[in-house]
């Protein structure tokens, strides 16, 4: 039987959920809806009820990655509290694993460029859940913030 994870009062199987949130991921920063439209909100205008309902990591950082948004499902994945991530720095408090070029070297070059949208491969090396993740890195001239969407491989 596969693997199924309740979110809200849905099952969905793993599979589902992880093609789901690769799929809707990528709709939040298409630039159409950016800039609003098509019945869908950006990701820039999701309260953070609306961001806690996402079926994948989303982290909104400014442009020193100080966590200015966290949700739901990237706190309980990875095991840190929101009320204790909002405010400090993703990279040196939160995260120091991505704290090395791979990571915080693409943030930086695409802050200062204010031009970014990557997507990788990453290992989270966090002591209580180690993962392998896909990571999405976009700037968004809409907050002039970034956002990190992760999603589970």
């Amino acid at each position: 039987m596969p693997m199924v994870i309740v979110r809200g009062n849905h099952l969905v199987s793993i599979d589902q959920q992880f093609a789901a949130a690769d799929m809707i991921s990528e709709e939040y920063l298409l630039p159409s809806l950016v800039a609003g439209g098509h019945g869908r909100s950006s990701v820039d205008t999701l309260n953070p009820a609306e961001l806690d309902l996402l079926p994948f990591g989303a982290i909104q950082l400014d442009h020193a990655g100080k966590l200015l948004q966290y949700n739901n499902y990237e706190s309980e994945l990875a095991g840190i509290d929101k009320s204790k991530a909002i405010g400090k720095n993703f990279f040196i408090e939160i995260a120091p694993c991505t704290d090395v070029k791979d990571f915080r070297g693409r943030f930086t070059e695409g802050v200062a460029a204010k031009k970014l949208h990557l997507k990788f491969r990453y290992h989270f090396s966090f002591k209580k859940n180690p993962r392998d993740v896909t990571v999405t890195l976009y700037y968004s001239p809409m907050t002039d913030s970034t956002w990190v969407f992760i999603r589970p491989v």
